[in-house]
């Protein structure tokens, strides 16, 4: 990874003289943190680890995502509508092997991520880097330079979760409404991705208020109330994105990006290389909203600790925080609503004792004794939970048995959270399984292996593994 070049002052390099101190300061910083890690080997060895396991995670996600509809619209929307031009770029996991330009491959590879709600997420951000970021750089790493090493993509990919985060961080703390990811992974993938292009400063800087402008700001709450295929805006800001990076290159100019440069976010980009949010990552164990997973982990450890039989269960009381009670569909009508659902997941769980692709998606969706238990699940909101999101996601869970007997959950977050984190174990399990269930089972241990390990594998390598 190449860090971007500094560019003489005055208005051809696109600096602004009237740039603020503190926006100044934010952008020296960014591309400070580019140079002193733009080797791989340069980061410290628990963040190379984490990058490899959001990367894995990542491709698991992706290749389920492949075969929903939402995938299968979306691969074909790219490939209509973006054409390859002399720089094509695959879609991932696309089983007819087509391909876009870089921007649409990135959009298509962001909502095929967004397609199965089982990606990585950060708490602070209440959305998702990876998701975006991965698809966006793969793209233009393959249409720029496709034989870089794998390893400087990596680190590429480490240094874009930190700048998108804090990007994330930054417009959930001046923005009123709760937008969707895509809005911020605009403006990561612009910073992240000028180095790859080898765009000086200046570009650089026009590329980030471009993708801040042009970022999706939509409503998340809105998908919440009413789940469709729009999702998180993830692949809709990944597109964006690149588009930024493309048009900045040509001249095109939008800067600045208040996102980095308002001064009264300047702050959370001074510790960049000294705290890593990689590491403040969540891994999601099931395929649903993150908000969801604290009652399904409850429901999970009464069943477990008590035998319970579905049959024997009279009511279920959901205590969480406000914005988990909105998840409120108990008769999900496709996998969309079934994936921003607190009662249908938790009550699959509770009746098969698992919660994945299957039981949220095709023929689990009709499942009669799921559909009859979600029927007798409430949702509670609880001020003391309430008082800690989002930084902290709780639930407790109380199930009266048709014997007159109540049993309760302790107050429970999900596994997977930065503090009770999933082990490679599981993480590796969760990638094979969805690796399996769409269809990928020969090529998870390659791939497993290519990311997992240092070696000598480039883009080329990875790309051939990922596409068709």
């Amino acid at each position: 990874m190449s860090a971007p070049a500094e560019a003489p002052a005055g208005p051809e390099s696109g600096t602004d003289p009237r740039q603020d101190a503190a926006g100044s300061g934010a952008l020296e910083a960014i591309t400070a943190f580019q140079a002193e890690f733009s080797d791989f080997g340069a980061l410290p060895a628990t963040v190379r680890h984490q990058t490899r396991r959001c990367l894995t995670d990542l491709i698991g996600v992706a290749a389920a995502g492949s075969r929903t509809t939402l995938g299968a619209i979306i691969a074909a929307h790219a490939a209509d509508q973006f054409a390859a031009g002399a720089r094509p770029a695959s879609i991932l996991f696309d089983p007819h092997g087509r391909k876009a330009s870089a921007a649409g491959a990135a959009l298509a590879g962001g909502m095929t991520i967004d397609a199965i709600d089982a990606h990585d997420g950060h708490p602070l951000t209440k959305g998702h880097a990876g998701c975006g970021l991965f698809p966006a750089l793969l793209a233009l790493a393959e249409t720029e330079a496709p034989d870089m090493p794998l390893e400087a993509f990596l680190g590429h990919l480490a240094v874009g979760y930190e700048i998108a985060i804090r990007c994330g961080i930054a417009l959930h703390a001046t923005a009123p409404d709760y937008h969707t990811s895509g809005a911020w992974i605009a403006v990561g993938i612009a910073a992240t991705g000028a180095p790859i292009l080898k765009l000086d400063r200046g570009a650089m800087r026009h590329a980030m208020g471009i993708a801040e402008y042009h970022g999706p700001r939509s409503q998340m709450m809105r998908c919440i109330d009413h789940p469709t295929m729009v999702k998180d805006g993830s692949g809709w800001g990944a597109m964006a994105g690149v588009s930024a990076l493309m048009l900045a290159r040509s001249g095109f100019t939008g800067a600045p990006a208040l996102t980095i440069e308002d001064p009264a976010v300047a702050d959370l980009f001074t510790d960049l290389g000294t705290h890593w949010r990689i590491g403040e990552q969540y891994f999601k164990p099931w395929p649903v909203c993150r908000w969801t997973q604290p009652a399904v982990e409850a429901a999970f450890a009464l069943r477990r600790d008590h035998a319970l039989d579905p049959a024997d269960i009279a009511a279920i009381r959901v205590r969480t925080f406000h914005e988990a009670t909105r998840l409120a569909a108990r008769r999900p009508a496709d996998t969309e609503q079934a994936q921003y659902s607190l009662p249908f997941p938790m009550a699959a769980m509770l009746v098969h004792g698992r919660l994945g692709v299957a039981e949220i998606s095709g023929t689990g969706l009709a499942d009669a004794a799921v559909l009859d238990l979600a029927g007798r699940i409430e949702l509670i909101g609880d001020a003391r939970f309430d008082a800690v999101f989002p930084a902290e996601r709780w639930a407790e869970v109380e199930i009266d048995q048709r014997d007159g007997r109540t049993i309760r959950s302790a107050p429970l977050t999900a596994r997977g959270d930065a503090d009770a984190p999933l082990s490679d174990d599981e993480i590796t399990a969760k990638y094979r399984a969805l690796m399996g269930e769409a269809g990928h089972a020969d090529r998870a241990g390659p791939i497993e292996r290519m990311v997992m390990a240092p070696g000598t594998a480039t883009v080329r390598d990875l790309i051939a593994l990922v596409s068709a």
